[in-house]
């Protein structure tokens, strides 16, 4: 079986699909040389792990990974109001301003795979009973946006879709109320918002961050400074990421735990 799959991220994503490399420096070789980057892009964990599995197993998985939405036009913002903004506002077989709507990715790939940044844990308090056209960050607009994201998610059973629990912060770069807020919409998102028997699956990377706590470890981070994650971390976490697609792929999900570890026989 063929099966197409997109990873559709920023940096913390290419930092976890390199297993370690340094996203930046990919960014700006990109730019200078495509050819260089192509090199660069075949050392990459993740393509790699497929590209074994495949070997061994006579499978034909391939992942692409996409910048989503780009810098330009539409700006480096991958929150809840974009998804809602891009997918489900402005759904159609049209791209809105250069990004490609879900009409249009599931004609090309059977797994989509998409995440938020790490300022998605910086959670306000609610204004209000929530505004789903609003790009302020609360509770409230972010469970009307994820409902509506759910909604048009199931619109296409047969496309699988993964979302990695929302990225968190260090101690050192989020307020402590912002991470409170960050913790609920993520029992939220696991215990609410996620349905069983659906098409839409869960990769718990908030989980592996935080290891139930509040914050991203300082020890799985680049510094207390930095929120990104270590060589130490993606190299870990990109293992179990490509545990939990194929676990998904082949047996909707049920071998592995969210976090991709195999569940214990």
């Amino acid at each position: 079986m063929d099966v197409k799959i997109v990873f559709l991220h920023h940096s913390t994503g290419g930092v976890i699909w390199r297993g370690g490399n340094n996203p930046f420096s990919h960014k700006v070789i990109r730019k200078l040389s495509p050819k260089l980057s192509d090199v660069i892009d075949r050392r990459a964990v993740l393509p790699v792990l497929f590209k074994l599995y495949n070997k061994e197993n006579s499978t034909e998985y391939s992942i692409e990974e996409r910048e989503f939405p780009k810098e330009k036009p539409y700006g480096w913002k991958n929150y809840p109001y974009d998804y809602y903004n891009i997918w489900v506002k402005n759904a159609g077989d049209v791209p809105y301003m250069d990004e490609p709507t879900l009409e249009i990715l599931t004609r090309q790939y059977q797994v989509i795979i998409f995440k938020h940044c790490f300022p998605v844990s910086n959670i306000k308090p609610d204004q209000g009973n929530g505004d789903i056209d609003s790009e302020i960050r609360t509770l409230a607009n972010y469970k009307m946006q994820y409902i509506a994201l759910r909604d048009k998610l199931h619109e296409f059973p047969d496309t699988k879709s993964i979302l990695f629990t929302g990225a968190v912060q260090t101690k050192a770069n989020v307020m402590e109320e912002d991470a409170i807020r960050a913790k609920e919409f993520y029992q939220w998102v696991l215990n609410e918002w996620d349905l069983p028997d659906d098409n839409i699956y869960l990769w718990d990377l908030y989980g592996l961050q935080t290891e139930g706590g509040l914050y991203f470890k300082d020890e799985f981070a680049v510094s207390p400074e930095n929120s990104h994650p270590n060589k130490a971390f993606a190299s870990r976490t990109v293992k179990l990421l490509f545990y939990r697609i194929i676990d998904i792929i082949q047996n909707d999900g049920r071998s592995t735990l969210l976090t991709g570890d195999r569940k214990s026989s």
